[in-house]
């Protein structure tokens, strides 16, 4: 059987009705124990860096993070994914991204990620098409976001209630169509509610807000893409509310603040209680959040050898 890609995976996660969990490293010894749980708990993830993780956390860069992977992965239960790349970013400022995803090319990674979010849309399309066509030229495959995911930027959120409620930043069911049909793209991180976990030093180990998802959002952009979406900020919603999006199409989850957040308390203490603490939250998302212990042996012929 051949090994299937990325790509694949997440299109027969679709398909199964369940979603991949993307989980984000800032901090590369927590690598290992995301790997271990996801094995322990026979389900299939990817392991995801942004930008962001090796240029305000510790993640280190591409190639560093790259052989770490080689070194404790299971590609049984793992991929290794480059999350937002963005062409603006969380500080307004101009990212040469093409570099960093010819890099990431190279060196091997299994898909990738721009955010073209903070442009206008025909630039965001513009961007899209140029990463596009470059992981799909290397036989990998490429996740761009429409909407404002809003929560990495600096400075407070407005309330969140009147931010839903005024659905700012939702992706426009519209757009995405359009979207996905001249960028070609493979999977849509979308904008229907949730928020990034807060990055900077001074927020970053508070409570996320707790956030909810308009579903009637997410069918409309599922019926206008037919692609499989994406939801960041994945932390934080409740378990009814993240099922019933991953029955609407949702086929990919990230999830960063609640496996960060308990590394990040136990940095001071020796090495294997800080790895233990992201094991246990692992486990603890993968069993009763997501639902997924045993979905790799379960769709093995989705996913694995069995």
């Amino acid at each position: 059987m051949a090994r299937p890609t990325t790509g694949e995976i997440v299109c027969r996660a679709l398909q199964a009705g369940i979603a991949v969990p993307a989980f984000n490293i800032p901090y590369r010894p927590m690598m290992k124990p995301v790997v271990d749980a996801l094995r322990d708990e026979q389900a299939f993830g990817l392991i995801a860096v942004a930008r962001l993780e090796w240029m305000k956390f510790e993640a280190g860069g591409l190639k560093e993070i790259m052989d770490e992977y080689r070194r404790v992965k299971d590609e049984s239960y793992t991929r290794l994914h480059v999350d937002h790349v963005p062409v603006i970013d969380e500080d307004g400022l101009r990212v040469d991204y093409e570099p960093i995803m010819r890099e990431a090319i190279e060196l091997g990674y299994d898909s990738l990620m721009v955010d073209g979010s903070r442009l206008p849309l025909a630039e965001n399309i513009a961007a899209t098409c140029r990463v596009v066509e470059m992981a799909h030229a290397a036989g990998i495959a490429a996740e761009a976001e429409l909407g404002a995911i809003m929560g990495h930027e600096h400075g407070p959120l407005p309330p969140y209630e009147e931010l839903f409620k005024s659905g700012r930043g939702f992706t426009d069911p519209d757009d995405a169509a359009r979207f996905v049909v001249e960028t070609r793209v493979d999977w849509l991180s979308v904008a229907a509610g949730n928020i990034h976990g807060a990055i900077s030093a001074a927020t970053r180990s508070q409570k996320k807000i707790t956030a909810r998802l308009s579903i009637e959002r997410i069918e409309a952009i599922r019926r206008a893409t037919g692609v499989p979406l994406v939801l960041h900020g994945g932390t934080g919603i409740s378990k009814e509310c993240t099922m019933d999006a991953v029955r609407h199409g949702v086929a990919k989850i990230n999830i960063a603040t609640a496996i960060r957040q308990p590394y990040e308390a136990m940095r001071q203490k020796p090495a294997h209680e800080a790895a233990t603490a992201v094991y246990d939250a692992t486990r603890e998302i993968l069993r009763n959040e997501l639902e997924l212990t045993g979905s790799a042996m379960k769709f093995g012929s989705i996913w694995v050898r069995p």
